[in-house]
């Protein structure tokens, strides 16, 4: 099988400035995902997207492929992953004739990532010839039987009322399993996203991660958390 990881990273960030070369432990954010790839021993080809110059020189000091600028039209705030991913497919499709079967999805933002957690995820979508994707979850702080919307009057309505008349009620011990979506590691068939235009397809299988284990920066608070988070990991 062909297994390539892609990690998107254009410039600008709202949040945090210059968010992709934030360093953590004197890494930047794209240095980290772009190690993780390499070291997995399932992804044979490692590629970062970006419309920087300086993205794309960090990218090639840690060891990505970086066979192109984005167009500036593919690296908008409001521009999804697909367009993304679909441009690198085509991309390799015309230059090399290379079709992928395996395409993973490494967010700059999940600065932590043990590598065989990415060879599990694609092992598992090696296995499941049913799915279209794997997609990484955790179990919820807060589960959605105890979560509101407001009516039109103002008055706390259960988004899960549906499964339950009284879901905000239940024991903790009689809720049943929920799990989100971690956005740690995406793992998708390429046939998924050219032939259905989508990054998970209809059958979307999981890969259970332990939510202690979760980095997502978005936020610099999520920052702060990371470094202190990978500091004490990484110096065990």
């Amino acid at each position: 099988m062909k297994i390539i990881s892609l990690i998107p990273a254009r410039d600008g960030s709202k949040g945090i400035k210059n968010k992709n070369l934030t360093e953590i432990e004197g890494k930047s954010l794209v240095g980290h995902s772009i190690t993780h790839s390499l070291e997995s021993k399932l992804i044979q080809r490692t590629f970062l997207s970006s419309d920087s110059d300086l993205i794309i020189a960090e990218g090639i000091k840690y060891g990505a492929e970086v066979p192109f600028v984005r167009p500036a039209e593919l690296a908008e705030d409001h521009v999804l992953d697909i367009p993304v991913f679909e441009h690198l497919l085509a991309f390799l499709k015309e230059k090399e004739n290379y079709i992928p079967d395996i395409v993973v999805h490494l967010r700059p933002t999940a600065p932590y990532r043990n590598p065989h957690w990415i060879d599990e995820a694609i092992q598992l979508l090696i296995d499941h010839t049913e799915a279209d994707s794997v997609r990484s979850v955790s179990e919820p702080g807060q589960h959605p039987y105890r979560v509101f919307t407001l009516d039109q009057k103002g008055f706390l309505d259960p988004i899960m009322k549906a499964e339950h008349p009284q879901p905000y009620l239940l024991r903790r011990q009689d809720l049943p399993k929920m799990y989100f979506y971690n956005c740690v590691i995406d793992v998708t068939r390429a046939s998924t996203i050219t032939e259905q235009h989508s990054m998970t397809g209809s059958k979307i299988y999981p890969y259970i991660m332990d939510a202690n284990d979760v980095i997502d920066i978005d936020t610099p608070l999520d920052l702060e958390f990371a470094r202190f988070y990978l500091h004490q990991k990484l110096n065990q």
